[in-house]
């Protein structure tokens, strides 16, 4: 086994097809399959199960995959680090809180694309979970996610805190009256959202069981609901300012250990830094590193 039958292995997986896997390598498919042959009869497993629709990767290919993905990553991360001259350029691929998106993000990437034109910037959005997975899997090079984040093969830097805030249609005036609902519905992003944990913590506080949940996938649904009075949830108090001051949904405070949260940036320890990632992290400190709750529109 050496590096070449890895990397292969890597993206006959990603692809799921020889043929598919062969053009990246820049290769033919009968080469592709050789390998694959020939480094399943060293190892006497069967890494990927053949069908006419494709190649299923085994158990046992799955236990060679993060070796095979770590060490294409490696290469990867060689060659664009002996080609890195200290000026950004090229893709800089991030993630984001949807909510950190909307809120933080958009002025901040204006600025920094205008600054240094030859980067392209791709920005993913996701849950927390799934952003601190995809930095580990090495599919992103660092996130924006909700902290703390304590993660042996993870850097953590604390970037923005916001405050979260409870909201309702207009019709609720009170915590006490979101109490009284019988019928309460939580609006929500998908599992692995840190926002409707504190949710569902809030609720058990006003000695309210945790409704199933209404899972939505944009900022937009979910306000759109609560304003429908559909159900109640949980945001940052900039995210809903708008909506607040237009009276389309109601802002409530809600205790301090709950409504204070910290935005961090989160990247491999041991993956490549890019010149890219560098300057944006110094522009994502200067425009207001650890800055303050965004205040609620008046």
């Amino acid at each position: 086994m050496d590096v070449t039958d890895l990397k292969v292995v890597d993206a006959v997986a990603r692809h799921g097809s020889m043929n598919k896997a062969a053009t990246e390598l820049n290769t033919v498919q009968s080469n592709v399959s050789a390998r694959i042959r020939s480094l399943e009869d060293e190892l006497g497993v069967t890494l990927f199960q053949r069908s006419a629709r494709g190649v299923q990767v085994t158990p046992a290919g799955r236990r060679l995959l993060p070796f095979a993905a770590r060490l294409s990553k490696l290469l990867l991360d060689a060659s664009c680090a002996a080609r890195d001259d200290g000026q950004p350029n090229g893709v800089l691929e991030i993630g984001t809180l949807e909510t950190t998106l909307a809120l933080r993000l958009p002025q901040l990437i204006a600025k920094f694309a205008k600054a240094y034109p030859e980067v392209r910037p791709v920005v993913r959005t996701g849950t927390t979970c799934s952003l601190i997975q995809a930095v580990i899997d090495s599919r992103l090079e660092g996130a924006f996610v909700a902290g703390p984040v304590n993660h042996p093969q993870l850097h953590s830097e604390l970037v923005f805190r916001e405050e979260l805030v409870l909201v309702t249609s207009p019709a609720i005036h009170s915590l006490e009256a979101v109490a009284g609902i019988d019928t309460l519905k939580t609006v929500v992003f998908r599992i692995g959202c840190s926002y409707r944990q504190r949710l569902d913590s809030l609720l058990a506080s006003l000695g309210i069981q945790a409704p199933e949940p209404l899972e939505f996938g944009s900022i937009d649904a979910i306000i759109a609901c609560v304003s429908a009075g559909v159900g109640v949830t949980l945001l940052p108090r900039g995210v809903v300012a708008n909506a607040v001051r237009e009276g389309l949904v109601a802002a409530h405070e809600i205790a301090p250990e709950l409504a204070a949260v910290e935005t961090v940036f989160v990247r491999r320890l041991d993956g490549y830094f890019s010149s890219a990632l560098s300057t944006f992290l110094q522009s994502v400190r200067l425009d207001g590193a650890a800055a303050a709750p965004m205040p609620l529109a008046s």
